[in-house]
């Protein structure tokens, strides 16, 4: 895949206009506008530099701290799988990163609270919490 940094500078101006009076909780995923990156960290997956994400935490009524999801099932210390009613996801834990709201696209759904809580206990165990 080559890497259209100028179009995404175009796509980041645009976010940057946004209004983001969405309301938004941890627990939630959504599809959000990420960047274009360099070597392994985590891009986006689909049109319009998206991908779904996990909210973490959330820190303001604008800001939240995310984990990147992936349908690639990975087993490591760094990584958290969970299974959605149809599909498999990993949560990649080494990504973690706070963003804006203005970020998102939409919500797709909620995990559960077991899963949710499994994923905060891999993530304290990875950063030695």
């Amino acid at each position: 895949m080559e890497k259209d940094f100028d179009k995404w500078n175009e796509y980041k101006k645009e976010i940057e206009t946004i209004n983001s009076d969405i309301y938004f909780n941890e627990w939630q995923i959504w599809w959000v506008s990420l960047w274009l990156n360099i070597k392994q960290e985590s891009c986006w997956k689909w049109d319009n530099f998206r991908r779904p994400v996990l909210i973490l935490k959330k820190l303001s009524s604008k800001t939240f701290i995310w984990i990147p999801l992936s349908s690639k099932i990975k087993y490591w210390t760094w990584y958290a799988n969970y299974k959605q009613s149809w599909e498999d996801f990993t949560a990649l834990l080494y990504q973690i990163r706070m963003f804006d709201n203005a970020r998102f696209q939409r919500k797709m759904w909620e995990i559960d609270e077991t899963d949710f809580n499994k994923i905060k206990k891999r993530l304290k165990k990875l950063l030695n919490l």
